[in-house]
Formats: structure tokens, C-alpha cells, sequence
């Protein structure tokens, strides 16, 4: 599988491994979607305490394989003392030293953005962690161009990782500003809800019970929609955390081409579907 550059001295895999493909699975199952990772040239793999279980079965599933992968954890807390416990926390239970990356999650409002960058919050803490040797590198996840926008100028992050959707950047405008932003400040961009399509409404019926939103179904779409993505100016993808979608996008990145002229004309006809754009100020 192709890789690209990760600051100056890492290379990720195009696509990475969600952690929460492997919440609510048995210890067999972890290790076997691990190891289809792995054989598959992955090794770039994101994690979070909030994906339920999901740090006890990619530990353990892991461990073999750790100092040849590039491991990415997250916080919600924005408070510095709760960020430290949480990053301790994470440490053990995915039985490592260090987190290549550590990331302030879901970053969406003035207020996370205030309560995590003041004296005594998230960041602060994170920082002195990297100091300590806990975290190699900082970064942080947003689901708003504003609070991206915001925190890409405040500090120098390493990376965002950032929804980089074919629909909401053709048609909605939302994201190609982030991708510039981090150009031009040094920060890779890692993307999120490539294969997305749309919000699952009020009272629908997820397809998959680990996804919040409607994931792509065609396959010919599932093709183009992700290259879209890796056609960016983005490090790595993170595909949908359900097997089957897992799946396809490995055998997608894997004879990953880029999209002709004649394929781009036709997802930006297919994005002006109002059914295949988010309520963007919350896609999660």
C-alpha cells in the first residue's frame, strides 16, 4: 500500500485502521481484523476511549506489532488534570510507552477551543506529556472549520484530522479551507467520512450500528468517493468502522489511482444530491 509523509520523519499507510471496528468484538476477532491490517501494508491505527472497548481488544491485538505501526490516540477532556488521567489511562490499556500522535477530539465549539488552550487545560498538559517522552507527536480532530481554522493558528500542531468529503468539499465547501490551512502552517491532514453520504434521519435505521451516519452502499461510488479523498492534499484516510466497508476500502487503496477528469465531473453532478450533504456544523 502506498504511504505517504507524516511530518518529517514518519510514512503512514494511505488508509488507516479505526479502532472502533474492533469495539464490542471478541479477542479473536480483534486479532484477526489486525492482522488483515497488517497484511494488508496498514500501518496507521487510531483509537479513543470513547469507541466503547475498543482500547482493551486493540491492545492486546496490537502488541506484537507495535514498534512497526504509527499509533494515534484521543481526548475529549478539555481540563488539563482530566486529560492527564485519560492520556495514563489509554497508555495502559493499549500497553505502550507512547502514543505516536495524541489528539484533542472532536473540537468543535468556542468552548472547547477556549477551555482546552487555557492556562491548566488539555493542551498544556498534552505538551508537557510530549515533553516527558509520553507523545511524539500533537494534534487534534474537529468537526468545524472555525475551531480548526482557530487551533491551526494558535499553536503548531502536527496534524488535523478533519472530515474530507467529496460531497461537502464540491458542493459545500467544507474542508478544502482546513487542507489549505494546514499547508500552509506544516500540518498533515488526516481525513475522515471519505465514504460518507449522508446523516441517517430523525427515527431512520442505521445500516451499521457503529456509524452515525449513512455510509456509501455502491460500490463504483465507494471507489470514486474515496479516491476523491486521497486525492487531497491528505496524509491518510480513515475509513468507516464497519467491516464490510473496511474491506473495500483496503482493495481501494490498494489499486488507488487518481480520478479522471471525467470521473471528477461526475461526483460533482452526484454531490449536488441534497441527500449526500451533512448538517456540517455536525458531523460526527
Amino acid at each position: 500500500m502506498i504511504k505517504r509523509r507524516y511530518g518529517s520523519w514518519d510514512e503512514l499507510s494511505i488508509l488507516g485502521f479505526g479502532g472502533i471496528l474492533v469495539d464490542n468484538t471478541e479477542a479473536s476477532e480483534a486479532e484477526r481484523l489486525v492482522g488483515l491490517a497488517i497484511d494488508s501494508g496498514i500501518n496507521y491505527f487510531d483509537v479513543a476511549p470513547t469507541y466503547g472497548n475498543a482500547e482493551e481488544r486493540l491492545g492486546p491485538a496490537l502488541a506484537a506489532y507495535r514498534q512497526s505501526v504509527f499509533l494515534a490516540c484521543k481526548t475529549t477532556e478539555r481540563d488539563g488534570e482530566r486529560a492527564s488521567s485519560e492520556l495514563e489511562s489509554s497508555l495502559r490499556k493499549m500497553r505502550t510507552d507512547y502514543f505516536d500522535l495524541y489528539q484533542l477530539h472532536m473540537m468543535t465549539t468556542k468552548d472547547d477551543f477556549d477551555q482546552a488552550v487555557r492556562p491548566g487545560g488539555a493542551l498544556e498538559t498534552l505538551i508537557d506529556a510530549r515533553d516527558a517522552g509520553k507523545i511524539r507527536h500533537l494534534g487534534f480532530s474537529a468537526h468545524s472549520v472555525e475551531c480548526a481554522l482557530a487551533l491551526l493558528e494558535y499553536f503548531d500542531f502536527d496534524s488535523v484530522l478533519f472530515p474530507i468529503n467529496w460531497a461537502m468539499c464540491l458542493h459545500g465547501g467544507f474542508g478544502p479551507q482546513v487542507v489549505e490551512k494546514a499547508k500552509e502552517k506544516g500540518a498533515s491532514v488526516l481525513a475522515l467520512k471519505a465514504m460518507a453520504y449522508g446523516k441517517v434521519g430523525e427515527g431512520g435505521e442505521r445500516p451499521f450500528a457503529k456509524l452515525s451516519y449513512g455510509p456509501i452502499m455502491d460500490p463504483e461510488l465507494q471507489d470514486l468517493a474515496l479516491r476523491f479523498t486521497l486525492m487531497q492534499s491528505v496524509t491518510a484516510a480513515l475509513p468507516p468502522g464497519a467491516e464490510e466497508l473496511f474491506g473495500q476500502a483496503i482493495r481501494i487503496a490498494e489499486d488507488f489511482k487518481p480520478l479522471s477528469e471525467n470521473e471528477v465531473e461526475r461526483l460533482i453532478m452526484l454531490a449536488k444530491d441534497p441527500l449526500a450533504m451533512f448538517e456540517l456544523g455536525a458531523v460526527v
